[in-house]
């Protein structure tokens, strides 16, 4: 492929393999129920057509793939200093990127890439109604050489190409790697709701599959049930349980390894690049100014083992594909120690933030979580435990219920807080994972403050940051107080010089 990305060209000839693969797969993906319920029913002459429609299915794939490589070009407009990409089959679109407005760079490369030897390449950009430019197949000079151009944020001349070249190789030095010990670690100790909801996504999947075979292999519904009722003992609900346990934490470290394998973050010129992936390697070319809000969470067992989790949030606006509104682009850093989470800082924010004059909640914070997440559904499970004698057994769930509750927002409430000082606010909360969320001053977009009109006797308030990567929450401040830190602020982003983006 020509590195002089001024003239259009296509991707690679593989990325006609990638698309059909994509392609064949969402295909069957969508009908694979019916596929093996016609191969299991199927006798004779049928199982020829089904063969038949398998195999058009997958000429029909090639086919699109073919004609989506033959339109599909980009180049550089280096007089603009934007990057053009023409897409489409039966309607052509152009997307037009200005280089200054990209906001990371993705290089990727799946199995099916890394067998047939090319790259994927992924610019991911924050302007209003923007999508992300996804090429899929290019090779690996040409990969590299374009993230040059893009990480220069203008459009180099080949020989400013190769010296930038020769820099980046000495250049890009590791600040930070993690080892498979810390991985290990930090799948043991984070991400338990993540690998939950996908426990309990795998299991609705897993019946509600089961119940479309029941019906059309006509089971016995009632035999099902007799034989599952009497397996459940107490002996196996507690294998059971046990057995969830060991899955999730299963999950947890495959997700954590498959994701996070071989992490490392090294400084590139004035950008921050990621490296990361077990099979399917990722590259992500990051600018530290664009970079909204960060956050770096901990835990009970993390902090034993002097570890904790970094986030960076991106601004990322518009629409996707589907017409939903996208909101911030997170990467996320797992497993740094507290010297490394400095550095990262001081790259990132340009120095450590410091704790300045904190703010804590009224003790009314309390009242609505304890009414409606507490008061009332145990007041409603008890009522309907006195009038139903099989339920009454289980009103010591409720209290405890009660009491566990309880505890954990009376924690919410003692770790909900914001820290102000001159360049940086810092917002803390948490139950079992306390997160603190930093943003700068010149980073905020809007400002909303609200008061219930029962609070205004007891100068009670609320306070909403709104950034490009999300919003951040202090509830039930004193109401005085948050009035004089807003209008603080606001005189810093008008007078403020420095750019968001």
């Amino acid at each position: 492929m020509n590195s002089d990305f001024s003239k259009p060209q296509r991707q690679s000839a593989f990325g006609i393999i990638v698309m059909a693969a994509h392609t064949a797969f969402k295909i069957g993906r969508a009908f694979a129920f019916l596929i093996v319920i016609a191969l299991v029913k199927s006798q004779g002459n049928y199982l020829l057509y089904i063969l038949l429609a398998l195999a058009l299915m997958l000429l029909v794939s090639f086919l699109f793939a073919y004609l989506w490589y033959i339109k599909f070009t980009f180049f550089l407009d280096k007089e603009k200093q934007e990057f053009v990409v023409n897409k489409g089959i039966f309607n052509r679109d152009q997307v037009t990127i200005q280089l200054d407005k990209i906001q990371q760079v993705n290089i990727n490369q799946s199995i099916l890439q890394k067998i047939i030897g090319v790259y994927g390449l992924k610019i991911d950009t924050a302007g209003a109604h923007s999508e992300e430019v996804d090429i899929k197949a290019i090779d690996e000079t040409s990969a590299y050489n374009l993230k040059e151009h893009l990480l220069n944020r203008k459009a180099l001349a080949i020989d400013d190409l190769e010296t930038a070249e020769q820099h980046s190789s000495t250049a890009e030095v590791p600040l930070l790697k993690i080892s498979s010990w810390t991985l290990l670690k930090v799948g043991l100790t984070s991400n338990y709701g993540q690998s939950v909801a996908l426990l309990v996504a795998f299991f609705y999947t897993i019946i509600y599959e089961g119940r479309q075979l029941i019906d059309a292999f006509q089971i016995d519904k009632d035999e099902i049930q007799t034989t599952v009722t009497g397996m459940l003992t107490i002996l196996t609900v507690a294998i059971l349980v046990a057995a969830l346990l060991i899955t999730l934490l299963i999950i947890n470290l495959v997700r954590t390894f498959y994701k996070y394998f071989e992490l490392e973050i090294s400084e590139h010129k004035h950008s921050l690049l990621l490296s990361s992936g077990l099979i399917a390697k990722k590259n992500t070319l990051v600018s530290p100014k664009k970079v909204q809000i960060t956050k770096y969470s901990q835990n009970y067992f993390q902090k034993k083992l002097n570890m904790l989790n970094l986030s960076l949030k991106q601004a990322h606006f518009g629409q996707s594909k589907k017409g939903h509104e996208m909101h911030g682009s997170t990467l996320e850093i797992p497993g740094c120690n507290p010297t490394e989470r400095d550095d990262l800082l001081k790259m990132i924010l340009g120095k450590i933030p410091e704790q300045g004059k904190t703010f804590i909640p009224d003790w009314r914070f309390l009242n609505l979580p304890i009414f409606f997440k507490l008061v009332l559904p145990v007041a409603v499970f008890l009522v309907l435990a006195f009038n139903t004698p099989e339920v009454k057994p289980f009103v010591g769930f409720a209290f405890a219920y009660f009491i566990i509750g309880v505890l954990m927002i009376y924690i919410s409430y003692r770790r909900h807080r914001i820290s102000v000082n001159r360049d940086f606010i810092i917002k803390q909360s948490g139950i079992w994972d306390i997160s603190n969320e930093i943003v700068s001053p010149v980073k905020i977009q809007a400002i909303t403050t609200f008061q219930y009109p029962w609070h205004k006797s007891v100068d009670v308030g609320h306070l909403c940051l709104h950034t490009a990567a999300g919003q951040i929450h202090f509830k039930y401040g004193n109401y005085t107080e948050i009035k004089q830190l807003v209008n603080y602020w606001l005189y810093q982003v008008e007078s403020a010089n420095e750019d968001w983006m």
